[in-house]
């Protein structure tokens, strides 16, 4: 089938070129030329802007986003919706919130136009092996964009989850669990790595993936690093957040639900970007005034 991809970063470059590759028209549009020039050397359409995108795609349009969350979105949405007809359907599958895509998929709906909201994982490795898909949104609009998920996804690596925000609302919670299982690993070995013991960290994450009741794909990418820099002296200790685990946190709080690993795991992150936490000044000042305990000095 037909589908216009628009932003065509490291994964919407990947996801349009799985597409193409699986016999999909693929009319790709990227504010910058070069990613746009590599889908065509794949056998996708180039596009000159978007309205070019719209006028190369046969009725009824499926417009797949993939940008930024955020405003970026809603000037997407907003330059696309007088270009499109009653019945095309417009895909956000980037990291949005789900609160902005219940608001998102309303506003075109009272234009007539579907949307679907696409929580999409698998990173760099989605091109090769497939990217799992929660798409949220009409029964309609998953059935008419059905062939592009299937076509993206591993076996059964993608599913209908229900209304307009559910997609995006799991994969949010996807996320808030993927920080709570990569702090649990980082917290592991540490462990090994401060013990008495000379362990060979690569190899016992590769042990681990044989059989373990902890064996994961994020264990065998440790592995991969460990290989490759064995002390992770090249590496600093400073983590970014990409929002998700943020949103899922404050959800947690609002539905007055537990979520204190991912919660810690969120906070964590915020402390590896510390060089010296003020707060742990004033805990070693404290145990200095009460205790007489012994402080380090700069």
């Amino acid at each position: 089938m037909e589908v216009g991809m628009i932003g065509l970063g490291r994964m919407g470059s990947n996801m349009a070129i799985r597409l193409v590759r699986g016999g999909h028209k693929v009319v790709g549009w990227n504010r910058s030329r070069e990613p746009v020039d590599h889908l065509m050397k794949e056998g996708g359409t180039a596009s000159l802007s978007v309205e070019d995108l719209v006028k190369k795609l046969k009725a009824p349009r499926v417009v797949w986003i993939m940008l930024p969350a955020g405003a970026l979105i809603d000037e997407m949405i907003d330059k696309l919706t007088p270009l499109l007809q009653a019945g095309d359907l417009v895909i956000d599958g980037g990291n949005s919130n789900f609160k902005d895509s219940v608001r998102r998929g309303k506003k075109l709906q009272d234009k007539k136009l579907l949307f679907a909201d696409a929580g999409v994982s698998g990173g760099i490795w989605g091109l090769k092996i497939g990217y799992c898909q929660m798409i949220g949104g009409s029964k309609e609009a998953f059935a008419m964009a059905e062939p592009l998920f299937k076509t993206l996804a591993p076996k059964d690596g993608y599913m209908h989850m229900g209304p307009i925000g559910s997609g995006h609302f799991s994969k949010m919670v996807h996320n808030g669990i993927e920080y709570g299982l990569m702090q649990a690993y980082a917290e592991g070995f540490e462990i090994l790595k401060s013990s008495p013991f000379a362990y060979d960290l690569a190899g016992v994450a590769k042990l681990w993936n044989q059989g373990s009741v902890v064996r994961s794909w994020l264990l065998e990418l440790a592995q991969s690093a460990f290989e490759r820099d064995p002390g992770l002296e090249s590496i600093r200790g400073y983590v970014e957040d990409s929002g998700e685990g943020r949103w899922t946190v404050q959800q947690a709080i609002e539905q007055s639900t537990a979520a204190p690993v991912i919660a810690l795991s969120l906070f964590t992150r915020f402390l590896s970007r510390q060089d010296d936490s003020f707060g742990a000044k004033v805990l070693a000042a404290l145990r200095n005034e009460f205790g007489g305990h012994a402080m380090k000095s700069k």
